[in-house]
């Protein structure tokens, strides 16, 4: 049965590493997500030692890049429990990998929807890693399976499996934007705007090489090395003003971009580890009043 593809396995380890490497207080906890994935996809992604243990050196990559993995974990589920406090009982994960919201959330959890879309090999597999682990899902839970390749539409599906179109969502696409297409951006920024007003819509995206600090790039360029190496290679690339258009041109009239300054004065303020948040990724929270 298919399994999770790298680029979900490195999210979960690079959230988990935060817990491994740094000292409290912790931006975000989760180190279950990595506990879901089996040895034999974490041997493919070089993260599993020869004694069968966790590979977290403290000059990989991965592990770098652990402050960003945590601050827009930590930023979504931020938002997710502030539009919940106003009435949005609705959380849509696009792309939701190895996500473990619902096993770790539990008491939002009992006033929450919450919607994973994904592949439906990866699917199938997730439910049944979650049955072996014996952890528990919830009943305003649904796995969602969309065939993005088939060009099956997601929000169709999301319908199916009780979605409320004409109420307002929180809806999460982080780690995705670089895989894909500019016309597919453009086509979820689409539909996310053509649900209910209120929707709020929050997506990372990268920029440019040349518009990161100057001392990321090496760990920028071989990041980018590997996950190429493993048949993942960013094909797209946005400054803050393209990725903003793009929001407004598909009819959200609430775009705020959130740089790494302003994840460093929420979450990274005063660390005496010195952990930061990177310039090599943003995000943007869209929304239409």
């Amino acid at each position: 049965m298919p399994g999770p593809d790298l680029t979900a396995i490195g999210a979960a380890f690079g959230r988990a590493a935060h817990v491994f490497v740094d000292k409290p207080p912790f931006v975000f906890e989760d180190t279950m997500s990595i506990k879901l994935a089996e040895n034999e996809f974490l041997r493919a992604a070089n993260l599993l030692g020869s004694d069968g243990s966790l590979l977290v050196q403290k000059d990989d990559t991965r592990v770098w890049w652990r402050s960003a993995f945590v601050a827009r974990a930590r930023l979504v589920e931020d938002l997710v429990i502030k539009h919940l406090e106003s009435g949005v009982s609705q959380y849509v994960i696009l792309g939701a990998g190895l996500d473990t919201f619902v096993q770790r959330r539990r008491e939002v959890m009992m006033r929450l929807r919450l919607f994973e879309i994904d592949e439906p090999g990866t699917q199938q597999w997730k439910q049944r890693r979650l049955r072996e682990l014996a952890l528990p899902t919830a009943p305003n839970h649904r796995f969602v399976p969309v065939d993005f390749e088939s060009g099956q539409s997601w929000v169709a599906a999301l319908a199916t499996a009780g979605f409320s179109p004409g109420e307002p969502s929180v809806i999460a696409s982080t780690g995705v934007a670089r895989y894909i297409t500019v016309a597919a951006m453009r086509e979820t920024f689409r539909q996310v705007a053509g649900l209910a007003r209120g929707t709020v819509f929050i997506s990372t995206f990268i920029p440019p090489a040349d518009l990161i600090d100057p001392g990321e790039r090496p760990y920028r360029a071989l990041t980018e090395q590997r996950v190429a190496s493993t048949g993942h290679p960013w094909i797209s690339f946005y400054t803050p003003g393209e990725f903003i258009s793009i929001a407004s041109e598909a009819g959200f009239d609430n775009v705020h971009h959130v740089a790494a300054s302003e994840l460093n004065a929420r979450y990274f303020n005063n660390r005496a580890d010195g952990l930061r948040a990177k310039s090599g990724e943003d995000l943007i929270v869209a929304s239409k009043s």
